[in-house]
C-alpha cells in the first residue's frame, strides 16, 4: 500500500477528501481532510435520479481541486467513490466521463458496500466489537449488524437528508415525511435490532455536537462521544418539528439548517426501531473504511488483537527508543499481574497503565523538561481511535502526573477512576519509567506484602543500578504502599 493515500467519497450533499499517511505497517494518521458541499442530487429527485447540469459542474470543479491537494500532499495513490445520487442517476456516465477527462477514476458502490465502509471503520476505530451502524447520507441510509469482530448484514434504504428535503420539508409536508420514513424502515430485516448504535455521518455528528453544548460536556472531541438515547430523542423529535427560523436556537449551525430536519427524523425513527439505548458517535465513516479495507486486505478486515493503530502511530511518530518503550510495557504488565492477589486496582485498567507507560515519554519529542505536560496534551488528542473519551482521558493524566503527586482536585473528575486508584497506576507507570533506565531490566521481579502498616512493594534484581535505585526513593508512594524494599537477587540465591 502506498505510504500516502487519498480517498474521494463523493456523497448526494458533500464531495469530501481525506489524506492518510502510513507510519509502518498497520500505523497511520489522518494527513489531511476536506470538504466540498457539492450537492451533487441538488433537484434530482424531481427529474426521476437524472444528475443536473450545474450540479455536476460543481462537483468536477471541487474534484479538480482535490487532485491538486493530493498531488501536493504526494499521494501515490487515489481511491474515489461514489454512493447514492450518482449510483441511482441513469446519466451517471455522463458524470464518470466527466471525472475521467480530468484524470480521476470513480467507483461507483452499491448501498451494501457502502454500508460495509462504514461497518469496517466502525468495527476497527470505536471501542465496542458489536453494535448496529446509521450512516444517513442525503440520498440514502446505510446499516449493518456487527457481532463478534464481524460484520454479519447489511442494508440500504433510499432514505437521506436532501430527498427528504426536495420531496416533502420544502413543501412543509411533515406528515408525508413521517410516513415515507417509517414505511422505508419497514423493509428492515427483524433482527436489525441492538442497544448500541454507532452513528455515522454529518446528522449524527451535528445532533452530538448540540448534546455536548446542551450539557455542557467537557471535552472537545466528537469521535465516540456517548450518550443515552431516551434522554435526548425529545430532542431529535423537537428539531424536525419547529420552524427551521428557530433552528439556531437550539444550537444548529448554519450549513446544517436545511438538512438537520430530515436527518434528524430519520435517526429518530430509526432509533426507536432498532430499540436502541445507547449512541456512540462515530468520527469515522466510508472514506476511512475505504483506506482500512486496502489497509487490512491482508488482515481478514480487522486490526490484530490488542492493535491500536493511533498507539502504533504515535510510536513511530514520537518514540525514538522503541527497546525502552516496550520495556515499560513489559514492567507494567509484570507489575500489575503482581498486584492481583491484593486487588489493588481493577483487572479492567491493564490496558490503560500498559498504553501509558509504553508512552509516557512521548512528551519528549517536544521538550524534556515538559515532557509529562505535553505528553498528557498529545495523547489526549491524538489516541484518536479504538479509545473512548475515558480511556483517552485516564491515560492522557496517568501519563502526566507519572513520578508525581496528583492534585485532591482534578479537572473532568466525573469523568475519572476514584483517585486512589489515579495515584496507584501513576506511581506504576513512573516506576516503569525508571526501571527501565536499569542495566537488565527485563529481570525484575515485583512481590507485594502485607504487614500492620501496609503493602511493602519488593523488587528483586540481580544488581540494581545506583541513580535508579535513589529516583525510587523519591517517588510518592500511594496510599496502600508503605515502602518499596529492595531484594539482590545473587545475595538470595
Amino acid at each position: 500500500m502506498a505510504q500516502i493515500t487519498a480517498i474521494i467519497d463523493i456523497g448526494s450533499n458533500s464531495a469530501r477528501m481525506a489524506i492518510f499517511k502510513k507510519t509502518s505497517h498497520l500505523g497511520f494518521h489522518l494527513l489531511y481532510e476536506t470538504k466540498s458541499k457539492v450537492r451533487i442530487s441538488e433537484s434530482t429527485y424531481e427529474h426521476q435520479g437524472y444528475l443536473q447540469p450545474t450540479p455536476m459542474e460543481r462537483a468536477i470543479c471541487a474534484l479538480k481541486d482535490f487532485l491538486w491537494i493530493a498531488k501536493l500532499h504526494k499521494a501515490r495513490k487515489i481511491l474515489c467513490v461514489a454512493t447514492s445520487a450518482v449510483r441511482d442517476a441513469p446519466n451517471k456516465a455522463d458524470f464518470l466521463k466527466l471525472a475521467r477527462e480530468i484524470g480521476l477514476k470513480i467507483k461507483v458502490i452499491s448501498g451494501e458496500q457502502e454500508a460495509y465502509f462504514g461497518a469496517l471503520s466502525a468495527l476497527n476505530l470505536l471501542p465496542y466489537n458489536e453494535g448496529l451502524t446509521i450512516d444517513i447520507g442525503g440520498g440514502s441510509t446505510e446499516c449493518a449488524l456487527i457481532e463478534n469482530f464481524k460484520i454479519i448484514d447489511k442494508i440500504s434504504l433510499n432514505l437521506g437528508t436532501i430527498r427528504l428535503k426536495e420531496l416533502f420539508f420544502d413543501k412543509g409536508d411533515l406528515k408525508g415525511a413521517i410516513d415515507f420514513v417509517q414505511q422505508t424502515l419497514a423493509n428492515l430485516p427483524s433482527h436489525f435490532k441492538h442497544q448500541r448504535i454507532f452513528g455515522i455521518g454529518g446528522t449524527a455528528r451535528a445532533l452530538s455536537k448540540v448534546i455536548q453544548k446542551q450539557t455542557d460536556y467537557p471535552l472537545d472531541t466528537l469521535h465516540a462521544f456517548e450518550y443515552d438515547f431516551h434522554a435526548h430523542a425529545n430532542l431529535f423529535h423537537q428539531i424536525y418539528t419547529t420552524n427551521p427560523l428557530e433552528l439556531p436556537k437550539l444550537g444548529i449551525k448554519e450549513d446544517r439548517i436545511d438538512s438537520i430536519q430530515g436527518g434528524a427524523l430519520i435517526f429518530h425513527l430509526a432509533l426507536l426501531n432498532f430499540e436502541a439505548k445507547h449512541i456512540i458517535t462515530s468520527g469515522v465513516g466510508v472514506r476511512e473504511g475505504v483506506f482500512l479495507n486496502d489497509l487490512l486486505r491482508y488482515e481478514n478486515g480487522h486490526f490484530p488483537p490488542n492493535f491500536n493503530p493511533s498507539v502504533r502511530n504515535l510510536k513511530d511518530r514520537f518514540i525514538s527508543d522503541f527497546k525502552q518503550s516496550n520495556l515499560q510495557k513489559t514492567l507494567a504488565l509484570r507489575l500489575f499481574e503482581s498486584q492481583k492477589k491484593h486487588q489493588l486496582v481493577s483487572d479492567s485498567y491493564q490496558p490503560h497503565l500498559c498504553i501509558s507507560a509504553e508512552l509516557c515519554n512521548i512528551g519528549v519529542a517536544l521538550n524534556f523538561y515538559e515532557k509529562s505536560r505535553h505528553g498528557n496534551y498529545i495523547l489526549f488528542n491524538a489516541l484518536s481511535y479504538g479509545l473512548s473519551h475515558k480511556d483517552r482521558l485516564l491515560i492522557a493524566t496517568l501519563v502526566r502526573f507519572a513520578s508525581k503527586k496528583i492534585p485532591d482536585s482534578l479537572p473532568y473528575a466525573d469523568l475519572l477512576p476514584d483517585i486512589t486508584t489515579l495515584r496507584i497506576l501513576s506511581f506504576f507507570v513512573g516506576l516503569c519509567e525508571i526501571l527501565s533506565q536499569n542495566q537488565a531490566p527485563k529481570d525484575f521481579d515485583f512481590a507485594f506484602y502485607s504487614s500492620p502498616k501496609g503493602l511493602t512493594l519488593q523488587i528483586t534484581h540481580s544488581k540494581f543500578s545506583y541513580l535508579v535505585r535513589e529516583q525510587i526513593t523519591k517517588l510518592i508512594l500511594p496510599s496502600q504502599i508503605v515502602e518499596i524494599a529492595f531484594l539482590d537477587s545473587k545475595i538470595s540465591n
